[in-house]
């Protein structure tokens, strides 16, 4: 069985920063799969914040909410739970939130708090492929070779 941990506000679960979900249908046709098991996790929520909370957005290694406080140390302390997840479940992949400060991969906000994107990784999603884990975003079609198409 392919074990994927994966961004629990996909799966419909109210764990985003505003207290709100963001099911994807292409992840939710994944739960009627029998070789597969879905791990859900929110990186935010395992590094002790609040839901809802205040929009976060990376600055460089940092990550500040909007009201300018720095939350940095519950995004990484959140990223080492999601790593140590995966690695309880054998995890060796997951489908994370795109543009998130924690999930996102590729490309995430920009730090202005004006909906600008720019290229880098969420604090999960980096601590997560550094150790090997294949990342891939919502959108991404590719995910599907993870689980046999």
């Amino acid at each position: 069985m392919t074990k994927i941990l994966v961004s629990a506000c996909l799966l419909g679960l109210c764990c985003r920063y505003d207290g709100k979900e963001k099911a994807d249908e292409r992840v939710l046709k994944l739960l009627k799969r029998d070789d597969i098991q879905l791990v859900p996790v929110c990186p935010e929520q395992l590094g002790g914040m609040e839901t809802p909370r205040l929009p976060s957005e990376r600055r460089g290694e940092a990550v500040v909410n909007n009201a300018g406080e720095d939350v940095t140390r519950h995004y990484k302390k959140g990223a080492a739970q999601a790593l140590k997840t995966a690695r309880l479940y054998g995890c060796k992949a997951a489908i994370l939130k795109e543009r998130s400060p924690s999930c996102g991969k590729g490309r995430i906000y920009d730090g202005t708090f004006s909906g600008t994107l720019t290229e880098g990784d969420g604090v999960t999603a980096k601590l997560l492929m550094d150790h090997g884990i294949q990342v891939f975003g919502e959108s991404e079609a590719e995910f599907g070779s993870i689980c046999g198409g």
